[in-house]
């Protein structure tokens, strides 16, 4: 799941970018409220943490903003500012929780998977084929019912792998996703990845999930929806 973070105060947002990719998650993080108003309509998101406070736009704007054309995606707004007139405005402009600074991360960890639960219907949550499966929520993985620990960006790549389950993809758009960057074709970082995948998913089954696809990329699927 990728989720935006919009915070002008860099020390906070590595703070709880960190905190979060320790988690799994993937996480882009704006100072700027004009350069997030356009990421957060413009991306696809999971879900925002949204500071008032932000140069250029301030955040009630970008909620209005996002709230026309992104209705669906869950708003949290973490900010300074607690009076109760700023909690009300924002909870009545659209935003789905509120958290005041100084605040405890493990309980914006929780009001984030939360929010995520209320946001997603169980069918998009958790990813299923074959055996595997994957909470995005509780950003669990489990084959045929034992526990499989992954890295953050070995997460975030199984999780692209089966939400395009049955889909050929490039190395070029796997990277663009998962690691958020240009493809440089002198990389290895996607194939060595895969590699790792492999290891902890297929790794003791008979039934093999990842797939290369010559001349492409990968694809997982099971062997019978196999296209390649």
């Amino acid at each position: 799941m990728r989720i935006l973070i919009a915070e002008d105060d860099a020390a906070l947002a590595s703070f709880v970018r960190q905190g979060l990719e320790a988690e799994h998650y993937a996480v882009d993080v704006s100072s700027d409220g004009e350069q997030a108003r356009a990421m957060a309509a413009e991306m696809d998101y999971d879900l925002m943490v949204l500071d008032l406070n932000l140069p250029r736009l301030d955040g009630v704007a970008i909620l209005r903003h996002v709230r026309v054309r992104k209705p669906g995606m869950p708003v949290l707004v973490l900010t300074a500012r607690n009076r109760v007139e700023d909690r009300v405005q924002c909870l009545d402009t659209g935003a789905d929780d509120y958290l005041a600074k100084p605040f405890s991360f493990s309980e914006l960890s929780a009001r984030i998977r939360a929010l995520m639960r209320r946001s997603h219907l169980p069918c998009e949550s958790v990813l299923a084929v074959e055996d595997l499966k994957l909470d995005r929520v509780e950003r669990r993985v489990e084959r045929a019912g034992r526990r499989i620990e992954l890295t953050a960006k070995e997460f975030g790549l199984l999780e692209y792998l089966m939400r395009n389950a049955g889909r050929r993809v490039t190395r070029t758009m796997i990277i663009e996703h998962v690691w958020n960057l240009a493809f440089d074709t002198t990389t290895n970082v996607v194939d060595v990845y895969i590699n790792y995948l492999r290891r902890k998913v297929d790794d003791g089954h008979a039934c093999k999930l990842i797939h290369t696809v010559r001349g492409v990329g990968y694809e997982l699927s099971s062997p019978k929806g196999q296209t390649a």
